[in-house]
């Protein structure tokens, strides 16, 4: 749009940091989980749905935000800050004496809902200033979101001993200071399409291309396996140590460090884009993460902590390093005037898809030996790499 236009240093960085300090939200219930749970006498099945509520939230939030185009008609930073705001009290909501288990879960539904407002809009913002390299600069905002994925996991084991509603409190804290620095370092950037009116319907345009259509159902398959892994680490580790008590792995700790690592996959993969292009590079980590899947049994029962810790650290870099080259794949093959709605729907459809993969493998937990489970999660990567047979442009 303007060729002379030097995009100040600061952006990129504010952008990544308010993207982290947001999606620390994410998992902050399933970092308070043990706890609340013992306060709220639930059962072990509410982990499942406490992380499919989110999920949830977040659906719905994408597909109104999507339909509406609300990323594209409106200031995706005043968005930015108006969703960090509101999904920060739902998050502080669970911090309230005497819940229902019902309760709980609107909370979460609700802190989901706005992180809509967060995440793909985050994507968005991004794309409005950086058309060349975007892959690259998608690479820090997804490590980012990573990171604040896994934060709450560190807060939790920071603050033992200290009250779990602490980690409620700084989450919030965290995403109202993200919200704000989005708002006021970051105005509206110089490839954002003038706002559109509003057509029902535009947020599907995209599908009309095949490329566009390659690069989302890649990421479909993707995320079929990334939230899935994220939630049952812990799950993962407390099972070994079950059945290896000489193992005693920290789980909080070690689910911070294998989930958080991710981040830096995403950084490297961002750059190694540039010189073997996204749709190479996103190919080939779903490779290496279907096969971690199906390496899964082999590692959850041999007798080596180190072994498994090096394992799951290795499929925490694989399982999300190609989710920033194919936001920048959607993002490059989408119609420009719908942007932000067409990445806020594929975001929508990935994000419905690990209710489905949750859920199965929490129904599947009673009948399949846990070893075994978790190469139901092959499913997704291998139906990903199939519908990235035909070369796709970078």
């Amino acid at each position: 749009m303007q060729s002379t236009y030097t995009i100040p240093k600061h952006i990129l960085p504010t952008i990544v940091l308010a993207q982290f300090l947001c999606t620390s939200l994410w998992f902050a219930g399933n970092a308070v989980m043990r706890p609340l749970s013992q306060e709220l006498h639930l059962d072990a099945d509410f982990v499942a749905h406490l992380t499919s509520s989110v999920q949830f939230g977040f659906i719905i939030g994408t597909l109104l935000f999507a339909i509406l185009a609300i990323a594209d008609r409106f200031s995706p930073s005043t968005v930015f800050i108006l969703s960090a705001v509101c999904a920060g009290m739902f998050n502080l909501g669970m911090s309230m004496q005497a819940l229902q288990p019902m309760q709980v879960l609107l909370f979460r539904f609700f802190t989901g809902f706005f992180l809509a407002g967060i995440y793909p809009v985050g994507m968005k913002i991004a794309a409005d200033y950086y058309q060349q390299g975007l892959g690259k600069s998608l690479g820090f905002l997804v490590g980012a979101l990573v990171v604040g994925t896994a934060f709450p996991h560190l807060l939790s084991n920071m603050l033992q001993g200290v009250p779990w509603r602490n980690v409620l409190y700084s989450t919030t804290t965290l995403a109202i200071v993200g919200g704000v620095s989005m708002r006021l370092l970051v105005p509206d950037g110089p490839h954002r399409s003038k706002p559109q009116q509003f057509s029902f319907g535009a947020f599907a345009t995209g599908f009309r291309q095949p490329a566009f259509r390659q690069a989302a159902l890649g990421y479909f398959g993707h995320m079929w396996e990334l939230y899935t892994f994220w939630a049952f680490v812990p799950a993962m580790l407390q099972y070994y140590n079950s059945t290896h008590p000489q193992s005693n792995i920290h789980i909080p700790l070690a689910a911070f460090v294998i989930i958080a690592s991710g981040g830096l996959a995403c950084v490297l993969a961002g750059y190694l884009s540039q010189s073997f292009g996204a749709a190479t590079i996103a190919r080939k980590a779903l490779l290496f993460s279907c096969c971690c899947c199906l390496l899964s049994p082999l590692l959850l029962q041999q007798s080596s902590t180190i072994a498994l810790l090096i394992f799951l650290w290795l499929w925490g870099l694989v399982v999300i390093a190609d989710s920033p080259l194919f936001s920048s794949l959607v993002a490059k093959h989408a119609p420009a005037q719908s942007k932000g709605s067409a990445l806020t729907i594929v975001n929508s459809i990935g994000f419905a898809i690990t209710i489905v993969s949750i859920q199965s493998i929490h129904f599947f937990s009673g009948k399949i030996p846990v070893a075994y489970l978790y190469m139901l999660l092959a499913i997704g990567p291998v139906l990903g790499l199939l519908a990235l047979r035909k070369r796709i442009t970078t």
